[in-house]
């Protein structure tokens, strides 16, 4: 998935660090240390040599109870920060609420609009649909002054707070801002308890079905003093980057932090993705007429051999689905599903596990594309292409098949192949699959 940003694309595959510049006297863990221009100036270079790819530079702070800034003196104190570091060739974002603002900085040279209020005002809207900058939508309810009164009046929070992004997006998208400008932020930490952060964050994968980028938003905020027990921000950095790790893992590709070097350095831990499809037809066991249940329950099975691959962790699972038999049409419907890992497991040996899991569940090789009790194949290793006797990556056929492509648009939607390729359903002609209801 590519984040369009002006002239900068982002390639969603691996992580895009995002430096956090706060030329604020107030902000919640650095305010006053970047005010002057000299200074900030040289931090945000700092930081893109440390690996920043973006500069994310804000004027206002918008910690829990902070005072509003006129637009006017916000402006004063970031246009010429913007202007300079574009001007230099660093991807400069502008982290404001006020279109003013926006306008100003998208015209000195800014490639981003941050907003914390999502594009809830008409007239950033219209700065937005008006640039071609790339656009970050944020979750957080009411105002900073306000947005503490709203923690814990969820219902379900992942949920809500997704509804309300995907809501946004399709507004902006609706006035023509193309698909691929847009990245979204659940806004951990913004109107919601430490708990309600968590939970977004452990359920990152949810939002990834929205089909947008996802932005990390975790540095040095009071629910990571939360979680590991640190309580002056400033100490929360390693914290703060060992949880951009696990949200990368689970779906976030851009990571805005305040210490960049820290955070890259632990980001180089982040294990490769890899889209397995599974398929089955044959129950080993089951009353006649509930055959399929009986074949979900198998490959329920080969998920939970799955968990047991060392160095691995099972992101998402897709739905279930019926299809038709490909290629040997004379035998049962299949079951299918997609699953997305993260695996330190390289590809040939990944493939030696997937091949023991078959077997025990009474895999049996006789007929190409005939009947099986459970079939794995590895459809997409992240940035790894292969051919030669026992594999070839990306999966040749998986296009064609229609039990492929829908389960996995469902989990990864905008999937591009490591091979360049993306997923579509344009060239789909064998094994027409229906999703199988709860």
């Amino acid at each position: 998935m590519i984040w369009t940003c002006g002239q900068y694309k982002f390639d969603s595959q691996t992580p895009v660090v995002m430096g956090i510049l706060n030329v604020t006297p107030d902000s919640f863990s650095d305010g006053g240390v970047h005010f002057d221009h000299d200074e900030a100036i040289a931090f945000a270079h700092k930081m893109a040599d440390d690996g920043a790819l973006i500069i994310d530079v804000g004027g206002e702070s918008t910690r829990p109870g902070a005072t509003p800034v006129d637009p006017e003196e916000e402006l004063s104190r970031v246009k010429d920060v913007v202007s300079e570091l574009a001007a230099s060739g660093i991807c400069a974002s502008i982290d404001t609420r006020h279109a003013q603002v926006a306008q100003a900085c998208v015209e000195a040279g800014a490639s981003i609009i941050n907003d914390v209020s999502g594009f809830r005002d008409p007239k950033m809207r219209d700065v937005a649909k008006n640039c071609d900058a790339g656009l970050v939508i944020m979750h957080m309810p009411g105002t900073p002054q306000t947005m503490s009164e709203y923690s814990s009046e969820y219902h379900d929070v992942v949920d809500e707070v997704a509804q309300y992004l995907r809501t946004q997006a399709n507004l902006l998208e609706s006035m023509g801002v193309d698909h691929s400008r847009i990245c979204i932020d659940p806004g951990p930490g913004f109107g919601k308890s430490p708990q309600e952060s968590i939970m977004i964050l452990r359920n990152l994968q949810e939002f990834r079905h929205l089909g947008y980028p996802i932005m990390a938003a975790v540095s040095r905020k009071d629910f990571i003093g939360h979680m590991y027990g640190i309580e002056k921000p400033a100490d929360r950095d390693e914290a703060s980057a060992e949880e951009a790790l696990q949200d990368c893992e689970q779906g976030a590709s851009i990571v805005r932090t305040h210490n960049v070097e820290a955070t890259v350095a632990r980001l180089k831990e982040l294990r490769p993705y890899v889209l397995l499809g599974l398929g089955g037809n044959l129950a080993l066991t089951g009353a006649p007429g509930e055959e399929q249940e009986a074949v979900i329950a198998q490959l329920n099975l080969a998920i939970g051999d799955l968990l047991q691959i060392p160095d691995s962790a099972i992101i998402d699972i897709s739905s279930y689905y019926e299809s038709e038999p490909a290629y040997v049409e004379d035998q049962p419907k299949f079951v299918n599903a997609v699953v997305l890992m993260r695996t330190a497991i390289v590809p040939h040996d990944l493939l030696d596990y997937l091949h023991a899991i078959e077997n025990a569940l009474g895999r049996v090789r006789e007929k190409e594309n005939g009947p099986r009790t459970c079939d794995i194949d590895i459809l997409d290793y992240q940035l790894y292409i292969c051919d030669d006797e026992r594999l070839k990556l990306p999966h040749p056929k998986m296009l064609e098949r229609d039990f492929v492509v829908k389960p996995l648009l469902e989990i990864v939607p905008g999937h591009i192949l490591a091979d360049g390729t993306p997923v579509t359903t344009d060239k789909v002609k064998v094994g027409a699959a229906t999703r199988i209801p709860y």
